[in-house]
């Protein structure tokens, strides 16, 4: 079985694809109106685990300057080709700095579950905090480790000159620790082959309780449903949502 960065190097052409069920333009937009409804009016923006760039397209075509930063050089090579006017930097969500501040920083698709334990999630709020300006918001959605179904997966397909692929991911928890993964399955399949991957991510595990015990010393945190459509209020119940922290 490949390293996970061995897989999105090898499937780096095909990352769009695997994410073609994203909706990008509203996640996109729903990000922006919660930055005009809680920061501070600033235009620059920083991406982490950007990965090919398709929502900092969207943020520089609101009039945002950009920034991505992420762990895969092939991403950002195609990051670069799509967001030509953005930077973009080799890097760890988990321990980074920039010469410059950031009006808003994102982090899409749960990539902060990407800091593999508690220390690491720490040190990724803590980057966060120290590039921003004041007024600035941290936005980013997340998933409780207490309502994770291990028997759940997400499926789609899409096709590709190259063939059609069908993509598998699912969150897994044991129920202890402070770790979870990302379980992946990409098969391709042509008329004469079939091909698969499959990948486990370790990845961070937090209830949404300590998530904010962790974030608020740092920031003030509002925690909204996870629907893009709308803005609503977290229930306490959901499993899934979004996290605005404002740098006071």
């Amino acid at each position: 079985m490949p390293s996970s960065t061995k897989l999105y190097n090898d499937l780096s052409g095909y990352y769009d694809l695997m994410c073609a069920d994203i909706d990008y333009p509203e996640q996109s937009s729903s990000v922006r109106r919660l930055d005009q409804l809680f920061g501070n009016g600033g235009r620059r923006h920083l991406d982490l685990a950007c990965g090919t760039g398709p929502h900092i397209r969207h943020f520089l075509d609101f009039g945002y300057q950009c920034q991505g930063l992420d762990i895969n050089q092939p991403m950002l090579d195609k990051a670069k080709a799509r967001c030509p006017e953005a930077g973009f930097t080799l890097g760890d969500i988990g321990s980074f700095a920039f010469d410059q501040s950031f009006d808003l920083i994102t982090c899409f698709l749960y990539s902060i579950h990407y800091n593999r334990d508690i220390h690491h999630l720490n040190s990724c709020i803590a980057s966060v905090y120290e590039a921003l300006q004041a007024g600035g918001v941290f936005c980013f959605n997340a998933v409780d480790k207490n309502k994770i179904n291990n028997n759940l997966f997400v499926t789609h397909s899409a096709e590709h000159r190259d063939g059609v692929f069908k993509f598998s991911s699912g969150w897994q928890y044991r129920g202890y620790g402070e770790q979870q993964s990302l379980k992946l399955r990409i098969q391709k399949s042509t008329q004469d082959l079939s091909k698969a991957w499959e990948d486990e991510h370790p990845m961070v595990a937090v209830g949404f309780e300590e998530l904010i015990q962790l974030l608020e010393p740092w920031f003030e945190v509002h925690v909204f449903e996870h629907d893009y459509g709308k803005i609503e209020p977290w229930d306490g119940q959901s499993g899934n949502a979004l996290f605005v922290c404002v740098k006071a």
